[in-house]
């Protein structure tokens, strides 16, 4: 499968981290399959797309030349050279990736808005856990929100194009967006009723 870059249409844009090796795991994330034979990576982008993403990312890291070839065709994909740093270096680079792509669309707007931001280790989230997320933006540009389970802060979330730079200055190492997220006030979008929300650190899971 041949790689494009990253696509320049449509007001949100749907960011998947799968940099990590998943050492816990045993190998990348990004390179596994359900009982099914469907790459975890694969449900993420069509949770995303089918959620309402406009566009998708994939972030890669470890062996990423194999997880390349299990993304689906029109996916775009962003290169993490730091991945073994962490998250926060995944975050970084893929939000890059989209800032820098999007940077202009028609009439010298930018192309996307929003990003809604997924983990390839969630392989049960469910659309409707993205479209609700998306759909509690009042101003997706400026909005901050995130999908909660049983109380718990989850994924995905939806960050505004807003805070794309300051968000990207806070990441460091293994740490994500979720300080940013607290600090900020991210607003917390109750998802329990749909399930989905549990990461797979160990391989148990079943399709």
């Amino acid at each position: 499968m041949r790689e494009r870059q990253v696509a320049d249409v449509g007001g949100v844009v749907g960011i998947v981290l799968a940099a990590g090796a998943g050492r816990r795991y045993g190998m990348p994330k990004a390179l596994v399959r359900g009982d099914d034979g469907v790459p975890w990576v694969r449900r993420a982008c069509a949770a995303l797309r089918d959620g309402g993403a406009d566009d998708v990312v994939v972030a890669l890291g470890a062996r990423a030349d194999e997880a390349a070839r299990l993304v689906p065709e029109g996916v775009g994909v962003a290169r993490v050279t730091g991945w073994a740093q962490g998250v926060g270096a995944s975050l970084g680079a893929a939000l890059r990736a989209v800032e820098e792509a999007g940077a202009v669309g028609g009439a010298g707007a930018p192309r996307w808005s929003a990003a809604v931001v997924t983990l390839v280790d969630l392989p049960e989230l469910s659309p409707a856990a993205v479209r609700r997320v998306v759909a509690a933006a009042a101003d997706p540009p400026t909005a901050l929100c995130q999908a909660g389970y049983g109380g718990a802060p989850g994924h995905p979330v939806l960050i505004g194009r807003a805070h794309w730079g300051a968000l990207r200055a806070s990441l460091a190492g293994d740490v994500g967006a979720r300080v940013y997220l607290e600090a900020h006030g991210a607003r917390r979008v109750d998802c329990t009723d749909l399930g989905g929300g549990d990461d797979v650190d160990v391989p148990q899971y079943r399709s």
